[in-house]
């Protein structure tokens, strides 16, 4: 494999970019990266977290699995994990303004991100507007971008309750998941702003066999 491009996402903002099908992408992180994919063919068909977890059976996916669309196609395989600290999350959404407005609203600013902050201090803006604005160019709408894979957030899942809780779990420096496509895809990722710790940039590098 030979580097083709690397990218700098800075925190809190997403950048689109296209990977040939046999093409390799590695996602290196010290923060949450909200990614998304679609066919680039077919820009309707997109990843999906429930088919990816029923794909896999398991509700986290880590080397070794795929990740599935909506009707039930292979789009993108996990080829490598050095995320041995923790999980990836397949069960939230994208943190977004206004989400962010209604946990103050209703006062769960700690319950989410477990600390207080400072109203001052918080963005006004999430990975859901970051990836509306990297997508866009390419025609796909914010209301037709799924649920991502939330790379490199570990939630504590409660039983038998099903309560989830963020927790303080992120990866060492150098830390990467990397995907092989399956298909030309069109992949979308955001720097989170990690209310929890902190958001900080997202590195990707793109690699051709």
């Amino acid at each position: 494999m030979s580097v083709v491009e690397e990218i700098i996402i800075p925190a809190n903002s997403g950048r689109a970019v296209t990977i040939p099908q046999g093409w390799r992408l590695q996602v290196y992180g010290t923060t949450i990266a909200d990614f998304v994919a679609f066919d680039r063919q077919n820009l309707r068909e997109r990843f999906d977290q429930a088919r990816t977890k029923t794909y896999n059976s398991s509700i986290y996916a880590t080397k070794g699995d795929m990740l599935m669309t909506k009707s039930n196609e292979p789009i993108l395989f996990i080829t490598e994990d050095t995320f041995t600290d923790g999980t990836h999350d397949l069960q939230k959404g994208m943190c977004s303004a206004a989400r962010v407005k209604r946990a103050v609203e209703e006062g769960r600013i700690r319950e989410y991100y477990n600390r207080e902050i400072d109203t001052k201090d918080l963005p006004d803006h999430g990975c859901y507007e970051n990836l509306s604005r990297a997508l866009e160019p390419y025609g796909i709408p914010a209301e037709d971008i799924p649920s991502p894979f939330n790379l490199f957030q570990t939630i504590r899942i409660e039983l038998p309750s099903g309560k989830m809780f963020n927790t303080n779990i992120r990866p060492k420096p150098g830390t990467y998941v990397e995907f092989r496509a399956e298909r030309d895809a069109l992949i979308g990722v955001s720097a989170c702003p990690d209310l929890t710790v902190g958001g900080k940039e997202i590195r990707l590098v793109v690699l051709e066999p």
